[in-house]
């Protein structure tokens, strides 16, 4: 998964983005509302971890301005406003949790961990599609109790065609989900862990199909 932290604390910002990776999450990182607003159009993250005291434009904007423009993804805000005011007024512009400043970073990991699993879709860490399990947490996947022997870019792949299953991914799609701005990977590096996965995934009515021209697809019987 994907994950853009807005931040203008260079150093809450560093350790946050630390935390995040050691989840197995891509990161980008970004200091300023408006230039903010601009990579939540046009890059496909999955949560956004958002101060709402942000130069060029606040947070609240932030918000209210995406979900205007009808961009669903969870939104995590971070504030030091400890009013009830702007927390109600961050929740009823369709933020999905907030943390108020100073705060742990194991709650942050737990609330980021949540707001992924309902983007999936799912209330619980594992998840269960026929006789494969994958934890969202540990991004582990299990058939009939033994562990997939997966690398970490597999259990990347596994995780977003699991969150996406039955819908067809491009590669680029795949890419721009796995990794940050300061990866670079190439397209074709995809078909290789797609390739490795398949040999790996040898599970009845579980299948990673490719849809030629498109891109490829968890199907699930």
């Amino acid at each position: 998964m994907r994950v853009l932290v807005v931040e203008d604390n260079l150093d809450l910002a560093g350790s946050i983005v630390t935390s995040i990776e050691q989840m197995q999450h891509a990161v980008d990182t970004i200091d300023n509302g408006v230039q903010a607003e601009q990579m939540l159009r046009s890059e496909p993250y999955d949560l956004v971890v958002l101060d709402l005291n942000l130069p060029g434009q606040d947070g609240l904007q932030v918000l209210k301005n995406i979900r205007q423009q009808g961009i669903e993804l969870p939104v995590l805000i971070l504030t030091a406003r400890a009013d009830t005011d702007s927390r109600v007024k961050g929740l009823d512009l369709g933020a999905d949790d907030y943390l108020t400043k100073p705060f742990h970073l194991a709650e942050l990991d737990a609330r980021v961990r949540a707001l992924l699993r309902r983007h999936m879709a799912t209330s619980s860490p594992i998840i269960r599609l026929g006789e494969l399990n994958f934890d969202t947490s540990s991004k582990q996947a299990w058939h009939n109790n033994e562990e997939l022997d997966l690398t970490k870019r597999e259990r990347g792949v596994l995780e977003i065609l699991i969150a996406n299953r039955n819908k067809v991914l491009s590669k680029r799609q795949i890419v721009d989900h796995l990794f940050s701005f300061h990866q670079d990977v190439s397209e074709s590096a995809v078909e290789i862990y797609v390739h490795r996965l398949r040999k790996k995934l040898s599970i009845p009515n579980i299948a990673i199909k490719t849809v030629r021209g498109l891109g490829y697809s968890l199907a699930v019987d």
